[in-house]
């Protein structure tokens, strides 16, 4: 007997990464063309560049939760608070998105804090904590909401995100790992392109086949300041998944058309990487706007490993 599963409501990452990339465009913007001096951190705290911080993030942040109102759930009644455990969606590909996107948030907003001058204790845990302030209100909506509910998974994910980068700058004062993300178009959006993306723009963002989540480390790091090891050479170990066409389950039948069962597998790559934040580029303008890319995985050779083909070799894997 086959199953008939209508279309489903666009996914939630849509509005995370719609978030994250607000806040990550936000830096060069206000930075490449500038001159040098802006580029430049406060020695001490420029109240200027705080006021216009805390005004931008506000305002960033009300407009978001507004957007995200009128365009997920005007539409769905609202109830008590709840919660839904939804660990089994995905192959918890969305669980690392959401821990993707907290880290990054932190670290950008991090570094606009200690551009204002403030002290690197407080840029740390009040710049680190944004992603995790930004996306528990999100879980927060979904806990009203009749629709959704609070996801336990979802906001441990981001408070996972938001410790990896607080830790490591309290320990270090450097991001010695970091987590990116990198996309190849998957043939499976074809066939839900409602839910899975009907164009390049919305597959990159709804479609969790064409995902892969990296934890970048920066050897260098590790090794005596004597060590020949090129500072800028990471190595990164990757997550993705493949043959999902439904959350859960795959469906047989979509609007009333077959469509095709594949096996839904997890895979797991190891690959070097580049941190393009320490590459040895002089021009502060060009630094900053790798700074603001450096959350994509360079393309680069990748070894692959899922149940089903065993090891493969990727000479370029994106």
């Amino acid at each position: 007997m086959t199953k008939k599963i209508c279309i489903s409501h666009p996914t939630k990452i849509q509005s995370i990464f719609f978030i994250c990339l607000l806040l990550i465009l936000s830096i060069p913007s206000i930075s490449i063309g500038q001159q040098t001096h802006f580029l430049q951190h406060a020695d001490t705290l420029n109240k200027t560049r705080l006021q216009a911080v805390t005004i931008g993030t506000t305002a960033l942040y009300a407009g978001t939760m507004t957007g995200l109102y009128y365009m997920w759930y005007r539409d769905f009644p609202l109830g008590s608070f709840h919660f839904k455990n939804d660990n089994h969606h995905w192959m918890m590909l969305d669980k690392m998105g959401h821990a993707t996107t907290a880290y990054q948030v932190g670290l950008y907003g991090h570094q606009l804090l200690s551009w204002t001058g403030l002290n690197d204790n407080a840029s740390t845990w009040i710049g680190g904590s944004l992603g995790l302030f930004f996306l528990t209100s999100v879980e927060v909506l979904d806990g009203l909401s009749t629709e959704w509910g609070f996801s336990p998974g979802d906001f441990f994910a981001n408070a996972f995100g938001s410790a990896l980068f607080i830790s490591q700058q309290l320990a270090w004062q450097e991001q010695r790992m970091s987590i990116k993300i990198s996309f190849t178009r998957s043939k499976y959006a074809q066939y839900r392109p409602n839910l899975l993306g009907n164009n390049l723009v919305e597959e990159i963002i709804k479609d969790y086949n064409g995902q892969t989540f990296w934890l970048s480390v920066n050897p260098k790091s590790f090794l005596p300041q004597s060590s020949r090891f090129p500072g800028w050479l990471n190595i990164a170990f990757g997550y993705g998944g493949e043959g999902m066409t439904g959350a859960h389950t795959n469906p047989d039948i979509v609007n009333g058309i077959e469509i095709p069962q594949f096996n839904r597998t997890r895979q797991f790559y190891i690959s070097p990487d580049i941190d393009l934040k320490r590459l040895p580029i002089k021009n502060k303008s060009l630094r900053t706007l790798l700074s603001a890319i450096n959350f994509i995985k360079v393309p680069l050779p990748a070894l692959e490993y899922n149940k089903e083909d065993g090891f493969r070799f990727h000479g370029i894997f994106f």
